[in-house]
């Protein structure tokens, strides 16, 4: 019988693995806490409690999460997984892979993409929206939109590729204008229409880019959450801009 044909149980079940043949599924052997995405889980084997980090955390789980979250925007994104067996978690088909943070390490990662990560690392929110920064020494786990590739700066990456970066400075923007050689590329971009061929982030220095093999975000509802976010603090003025910018970018996403 082939792997993809095999009837799985918590004997032949891999141990902090992928499922083999199979690189959507991944089976954590549960023997502590672990953060874990809302949604991530598949099916478990044992006795395991799910515990939101909005409420119900008392004691230890709520030093734990006081001490290793801070970053407050993800806190209703995320639970606290105990107990003891076999947690079997996967993305809606993505690709999931295990990396492991090593010497204190420092990664900065999509926040779609974070599915799961031991307690020993502190999750912090980035700078860049939409992503959150791994800090510490453990596992964590992560989802793509296809294999996964690490290169090393200087790289100019597709943001929409992009899946995070490891121990290097935040990247910058950089605009490629010279391919806007027509009128109508050149009145495309007046009325902001870019593509990832205009736009790029820039890495220099040291460390290693994580890039997914497709240009297509798995999903921006995090980005959409932190402009929200600094709303409040627009002027009428402001927000009545943006939602011309809005109606325009609907307008044109329909035709």
């Amino acid at each position: 019988m082939s792997q993809l044909n095999t009837v799985w149980n918590p004997q032949n079940l891999p141990s902090d693995d992928n499922i083999p043949d199979n690189t959507y599924a991944f089976c954590i052997d549960l023997t502590r806490p672990w953060f874990m995405s809302k949604g991530a889980m598949i099916a478990y084997y044992g006795q395991m409690n799910f515990t939101a980090l909005t409420h119900g955390l008392q004691g230890q789980l709520l030093h734990m999460v006081a001490q290793q979250f801070s970053a407050p925007l993800y806190l209703s994104d995320y639970v606290v997984v105990e107990g003891s067996g076999k947690l079997i978690i996967g993305d809606r088909g993505y690709d999931i892979n295990s990396y492991d943070l090593e010497d204190n390490g420092n990664l900065t990662i999509r926040a779609a993409n974070l599915l799961a990560f031991e307690p020993n690392l502190s999750l912090n929110q980035s700078i860049v929206p939409g992503f959150v920064t791994l800090v510490g020494t453990g596992k964590f786990l992560a989802s793509s939109n296809g294999p996964v590739m690490f290169v090393e700066p200087p790289v100019r990456v597709d943001p929409e590729a992009m899946v995070g970066w490891a121990d290097c400075p935040s990247p910058s923007h950089h605009y490629d204008q010279a391919w806007v050689s027509s009128f109508i590329a050149a009145a495309g971009h007046r009325f902001g229409i870019r593509s990832g061929e205009e736009r790029q982030f820039d890495f220099t220095g040291a460390g290693t880019v994580l890039v997914q093999s497709s240009e297509k975000v798995i999903n921006d509802q995090n980005i959409v959450r932190e402009i929200s976010g600094q709303l409040p603090g627009l002027s009428t003025g402001g927000l009545q801009q943006i939602n011309a910018e809005i109606q325009q970018q609907l307008g044109q996403n329909q035709m």
